[in-house]
């Protein structure tokens, strides 16, 4: 058998070859582990919650397994069952059975009875049509029927009035009530470090406060730290060259750190980890980092809806308040798209605007 262009003859016998079929096989198994492992943690686990649940709702529905392709029919119901409408009589009413409800919920896939949000079904349609693009299968998805029965939701939903739900900003106002909760307990200096460090790195999100990690953590004299963000929600292909990946923690942010690192004995690994009484355990939760969050919120007797992203929008709207220009922030927060930061502005960073006193002399 002769060399090609120096490509090395096969010395392997034919009976050893694989087949095409075997060789697509393994190209696709490559693919789907290639996949997990660029996805983030969080998304990964949301796909998995998505497909579970239609999988349940698919048996509850119709007594059968679901299997893809998922026929049209099926995800137009699934829509209508989920997404809240107006019906002729002027009431608010959605397709699914009160049973089905009820098994859905009772099976722990579903948190509570009635209609979901319609981020949230537009969430899991979307996880449905990934599922089939990547099978390469015919996807209902995104069939006109479906796309013009969502977007049509949509309108409605604005047309009732109804907006985004979006979680209370901790401003700067908000956090300095937090701290003040902190004692000097190892969790009181801990959550201290945690608030800190999220806040004035640029409203850190509760995934990223969670793989917070000593490797990436570096001392600048006697002025703080650099924290390095290799990966974001916002910057999922890791460093580029257009990517700000340094962070800086300083002052009050930096002390805070510096004494809780020296108090919980970390030298490497999770910065920011649970407790036992005195003894220092795992890495946080991105669900124990939101938690910390209300927790000290309602110690400090703030009314609000708190949770791990109110100090990325604490963040956005103190720094449109004190001037801060914008692509600072975008800087901080690694933002790519103008309209994303300007959708954390909220009340009080709408009236600090320059541009609402222009008749003011």
């Amino acid at each position: 058998m002769k060399e090609i262009i120096g490509i090395p003859a096969l010395a392997h016998a034919s009976n050893s070859l694989v087949l095409p079929e075997q060789l697509a096989q393994q190209a696709a198994d490559a693919v789907r582990e290639l996949l997990a492992e660029a996805a983030a943690e969080n998304t990964t686990r949301s796909y998995a919650t998505a497909l579970r649940y239609w999988a349940g709702w698919h048996a509850a529905r119709y007594g059968i397994e679901l299997s893809l392709p998922v026929p049209e029919a099926a995800v137009l119901q699934f829509v209508v069952d989920h997404v809240v409408r107006r019906s002729t009589e002027n009431d608010l009413t959605w397709e699914l059975p009160p049973v089905v409800d009820q098994a859905l919920v009772a099976s722990g896939l579903k948190a509570k009875p009635g209609p979901w949000t319609l981020t949230t079904v537009r969430h899991r349609v979307a996880v449905l049509s990934t599922a089939h693009r990547l099978k390469q299968l015919p996807n209902p998805c995104e069939q006109p029927a479906v796309r013009l029965v969502l977007s049509s939701a949509r309108r409605a939903a604005v047309k009732r009035g109804e907006r985004p739900r979006k979680k209370t900003a901790i401003t700067l106002t908000e956090l300095e009530a937090m701290l003040a909760t902190c004692d000097d307990s190892l969790e009181g200096i801990r959550d201290r470090a945690l608030l800190c460090f999220a806040f004035s790195s640029g409203g850190r999100r509760r995934s990223e406060v969670a793989a917070a990690d000593m490797r990436d953590l570096r001392r600048i004299g006697d002025k703080g730290y650099i924290y390095r963000l290799e990966h974001s929600k916002t910057q999922q292909e890791g460093v580029t060259a257009t990517s700000t990946p340094d962070k800086p923690v300083l002052e009050r942010a930096a002390a805070a750190l510096e004494e809780w690192i020296a108090e919980a004995g970390i030298q490497e690994g999770a910065i920011f980890r649970r407790l036992w009484k005195r003894r220092v355990g795992p890495a946080l939760s991105p669900a124990a980092v939101a938690e910390i969050v209300q927790r000290r919120a309602k110690l400090a007797g703030i009314e609000g809806d708190f949770g791990g992203h109110s100090l990325r929008s604490g963040f956005v709207t103190e720094a449109s308040r004190q001037g801060v220009p914008l692509a600072a922030i975008m800087q901080m927060t690694e933002h790519r798209a103008v309209s994303s930061v300007v959708g954390y502005f909220q009340t009080g960073g709408a009236s600090a605007n320059p541009a609402a006193r222009l008749l003011e002399d």
